[in-house]
């Protein structure tokens, strides 16, 4: 088992190589000209010259990339050519919200689609079967924008009982969180409940045809004991696959949400940036969201060895 983990976290470093590679290129080949950006349109040559010895671009492409390295190694992302802030700050304050949110999203997800695809899978063919794959469908299809104005029209306009937008951080009040993460959180979780939902189905269905759970039920094995002892645990490692990959993807795509429900996460700071050609921020999200991605997925191999012995060999 150590040799498997030891294995596993040695491949990330080619993985995040490349991708710091690929984010140290971005601003390089990207068209148009940082210095112009700061500058202005009006800038004269020498100021120009002035602003890209500042910011290393006249100096070697292996000297940047040695002189980028050694700062990403001490933490250090650059400074927004905009706002002349760090992104590592301005990083830092904005992912609590979007983590916040991901991770309520995340939990709602798995406690509503876990024992919908299980039930589904256990009365196959059935009214409830259909029904939760209807849903799956309605969930996939229906764009998150859509989602989240029907939520925010029945539960704020109609209703009156969550407040439109904002956010608070649970550290200051945790019933005033709740109250404004709940429908954006509601929003993301239709994809993901959908889509948890339908994997557990599918791999509930192909292991309740086994033979150790026919021999468990002739046994006289209580039915629940069944479905979420037997059959949902030798099921698990797709289904952790799906929760894992959409916590990542939550993490890299609540743009959409963050700006409908004005929440200041990452996802705004990634498209004003985008907007604002700020390079140095892009390239800090870039780095960020590849090594979410690499952690989740290598979070989710080393819980295999755990869901399933057999992986360790």
């Amino acid at each position: 088992m150590l040799g498997y983990i030891i294995r596993r976290i040695l491949a990330v470093i080619p993985v995040m190589t490349i991708v710091a590679v690929f984010v140290f290129l971005l601003l390089r080949l990207t068209p148009g000209d940082p210095a112009a950006i700061i500058a202005g349109d009006m800038a004269t040559p020498a100021q120009l010259d002035r602003i890209r010895d500042s910011l290393g671009l006249n100096d070697p492409l292996y000297v940047q990339f040695i002189t980028w390295v050694g700062n990403l190694l001490q933490g250090d992302l650059g400074t927004s050519i905009i706002s002349n802030t760090s992104v590592t700050g301005m990083i830092s304050e904005r992912i609590w919200p979007t983590v916040n949110i991901a991770l309520l999203t995340i939990i709602i997800s798995v406690l509503l689609a876990v024992p919908m695809g299980v039930v589904a899978a256990w009365r196959h063919k059935s009214w409830i079967d259909y029904g939760v794959m209807s849903f799956s469908v309605l969930g996939f299809s229906i764009p998150v924008f859509v989602i989240g104005y029907i939520f925010i029209q029945i539960f704020s306009n109609e209703l009156r009982w969550l407040p439109v937008q904002g956010y608070i951080p649970p550290s200051e009040s945790i019933g005033g969180f709740l109250a404004r993460a709940i429908l954006p959180c509601l929003t993301l979780a239709t994809i993901y409940v959908a889509l948890i939902a339908r994997m557990t189905r599918a791999s509930m269905l192909e292991v309740l045809g086994e033979d150790y759970i026919r021999t468990a039920r002739a046994k006289g094995v209580k039915e629940d004991i069944v479905l979420f002892r037997h059959a949902l645990r030798n099921a698990a490692v797709p289904i952790m696959t799906i929760i894992g990959t959409g916590f990542a993807l939550l993490i890299g795509g609540v743009v959409v949400t963050e700006s409908v429900f004005n929440i200041p996460g990452i996802g705004r700071l990634t498209v004003d940036a985008i907007l604002a050609r700020d390079y140095p921020v892009i390239q800090g999200m870039i780095l960020l969201t590849s090594g979410i991605y690499v952690l989740i997925n290598l979070l989710i191999d080393l819980s295999y060895t755990f869901i399933d012995p057999r992986i360790r060999y």
